[in-house]
């Protein structure tokens, strides 16, 4: 089964960027997407940014999660 979770850009250099995801800073590359920015949504699978995400997704799937009864990426304990 193969897992991607939803992270935020915080920084980006050239293919390299950095991600947050509840607050956990990782490094990503970001190599497969157009025109990544400081502030963009990507999914993220095995370090590799694979698509970006709206505002709107990332509002749907926090909505789904909460309503799991989970944590989304982005939010706090």
């Amino acid at each position: 089964m193969c897992l991607a979770v939803p992270a935020k850009i915080i920084a980006c250099e050239g293919e390299n960027a950095t991600v947050e995801i509840n607050g956990i800073r990782r490094s990503a590359n970001v190599a497969l997407i157009d025109s990544p920015q400081v502030g963009d949504y990507v999914l993220l699978h095995a370090g590799f940014a694979i698509v970006k995400w709206s505002e709107a997704d990332m509002r749907e799937y926090q909505e789904i999660i909460r309503s799991a009864g989970g944590q989304t990426a982005g939010s706090t304990p």
